[in-house]
């Protein structure tokens, strides 16, 4: 262990903790555009420098080592004014149209320029300007409000492993892009809006289908339906309708879904979509209460085994069950039924 002093406290973290996770450790937000838990610290947004005493400029937080009796200002005059002047660079090449973005609510730069006092950049020149690609079916990218901080490329190649993006071109060319600037429709991109997910800027935004603010959503918590594996989500509702989801950072899915689990969310809000069992009465299928739905399944079950024996019956069970759900299933078949016939369709 090593102990360090931030803004005054002293706060003791294991060697090897970086000035970023000490901080937060005590609770002292140090803002960035760049730093995901999940990815290699590679400081390139500079928002999150900070004072070190002793040292001959500001230091990134979110890769720079904690040391031993080290002093650190996260708020100084000198932090301060550096991260003034960054966020009047990034604007210097970012729009302004925050009133239409559809980001607006959510994007990190804004939230920083709002706390830094910072209404429009300082700087005047060329900007750059990029089409925006719609060719994947379910996200855009606006490579002009892109601020280049990474995050969507080092998620897509370290955690997803997909490689489908990456930095193309350098200086004031340098943009986010496919191999040959072909698209993201042809690439080896598989959608799963993981890069979406953690853009800090209205760069990369789901197709929506709905036209909402995110303040006016309500957020709940869920576990995907699509497989067994558990990936918790949030979906996020506005008059009582899905219009979006996003990951959670839950045990077995740590931040990330599949295109399914973050886009296929529709059969929710559809019309043809069962609420309710039904029971055929007379060739006719009627809605009837869950427990009466119980009862003529193990009336039925009882009746066959009566009469035919177990292995009369079957169960298929699903790969969007849990694992425990079929284990419980073919434990039910094998132990209470008395049958091997148990089945799984293996795949969506």
């Amino acid at each position: 262990m090593i102990t360090l002093k931030i803004n005054g406290f002293d706060v003791e973290v294991k060697e090897g903790a970086t000035i970023y996770h000490a901080a937060s450790s005590i609770g002292v937000k140090i803002p960035t555009l760049c730093y995901d838990e999940r990815l290699k610290p590679h400081g390139s947004c500079r928002i999150c420098v900070v004072e070190v005493e002793g040292a001959r400029s500001l230091m990134a937080s979110c890769s720079t080592p904690a040391a031993n009796g080290m002093v650190v200002h996260t708020e100084s005059e000198a932090v301060v004014t550096a991260r003034k002047e960054l966020l009047d660079l990034i604007l210097a090449n970012h729009p302004l149209d925050c009133l239409t973005c559809e980001k607006a609510g959510r994007c990190t730069l804004q939230d920083l320029c709002y706390q830094y006092d910072i209404e429009e950049s300082t700087f005047d020149g060329k900007r750059k300007s990029y089409e925006k690609d719609a060719s994947n079916e379910f996200y855009t990218a606006d490579q002009t409000k892109c601020i280049l901080c990474g995050k969507c490329v080092y998620v897509c190649s370290q955690v997803q492993n997909t490689d489908a993006i990456c930095f193309v071109d350098r200086g004031f060319e340098t943009h986010i892009g496919t191999p040959f600037d072909m698209g993201l429709s042809e690439s080896t991109c598989v959608s799963c809006g993981n890069c979406v997910a953690v853009c800090p800027v209205g760069a990369l935004m789901p197709k929506r289908k709905e036209k909402f603010r995110y303040w006016e959503v309500e957020k709940v918590k869920t576990t995907c339906s699509y497989c067994g594996v558990g990936c918790q989500m949030e979906l996020l509702v506005k008059d009582g309708k899905v219009v979006e989801v996003e990951p959670v950072k839950g045990h077995s899915n740590d931040g990330l879904l599949c295109v399914k689990g973050r886009f296929s969310y529709d059969f929710v809000n559809h019309p043809s979509r069962l609420k309710k069992p039904l029971v055929r009465k007379n060739g006719v299928l009627e809605e009837v209460t869950w427990d009466e739905a119980y009862e003529t399944i193990v009336d039925k079950i009882k009746e066959i085994k009566a009469a035919d024996g177990p292995d009369a019956i079957a169960a298929f069970s699903s790969a969007r069950g849990l694992t425990e759900e079929n284990y419980l299933m073919t434990k039910m078949m094998r132990a209470v039924i008395g049958t091997n016939n148990v089945d799984h369709c293996a795949r969506l």
